[in-house]
């Protein structure tokens, strides 16, 4: 394993542009390498495709959802038991119905908002990495920011004949 010096590049041109550089620098060509990272969710880590089997909220849905259309329901009940004698016996029936739809929605709502937390993802981008000794790690830094690198992150891996072999689209960037 070596360290990594990794930038994030928009554009395709600007990336290989970047390599070039490296390489002119007296990088060893075998260790630098260029790749597009897809977007996050788009990965195909799982053989379903996509990052996950599941998303972060989705296992508090049952959950959520029932504890939505009971409470829901109750209320809509009530109200509908109100306007019994207008609506007769189908008052509490419809208000149970709507109340049960709504308190659904509302749940479905508050689990959108907790699945947004945790850390951010690496977005999508053109990305150049090199595997640096410790001695260069500053060097490439450097050079990856003169090569106009939105951003610039240190890792941990393996780049081998112009391949990082254990590059995790899902790990969390440790930016410089």
């Amino acid at each position: 394993m070596s360290t990594i010096i990794a930038g994030h590049f928009q554009l395709q041109e600007t990336a290989l542009d970047a390599c070039q550089a490296f390489k002119a620098a007296g990088f060893d060509e075998g260790r630098v390498t260029t790749f597009f990272n897809n977007p996050p969710g788009q990965h195909n880590v799982i053989p379903t495709g996509g990052d996950q089997a599941q998303s972060q909220g989705a296992k508090e849905t049952p959950e959520a959802v029932a504890k939505g259309e009971v409470t829901g329901a109750a209320i809509g009940a009530a109200a509908g038991a109100a306007t019994i004698p207008l609506t007769g016996p189908l008052g509490p029936v419809l208000g149970g119905l709507v109340g049960a739809h709504v308190g659904s929605l509302y749940s479905f709502s508050e689990l959108q908002e907790k699945d947004e937390s945790g850390p951010p993802p690496r977005q999508s981008c053109m990305m150049v990495a090199v595997a640096v000794e410790a001695a260069d790690e500053a060097r490439a830094v450097a050079l990856m920011r003169r090569q106009g690198a939105d951003q610039v992150e240190r890792a941990e891996g393996i780049v081998e004949n112009g391949d990082w072999k254990d590059f995790d689209p899902l790990s969390h960037p440790q930016f410089i």
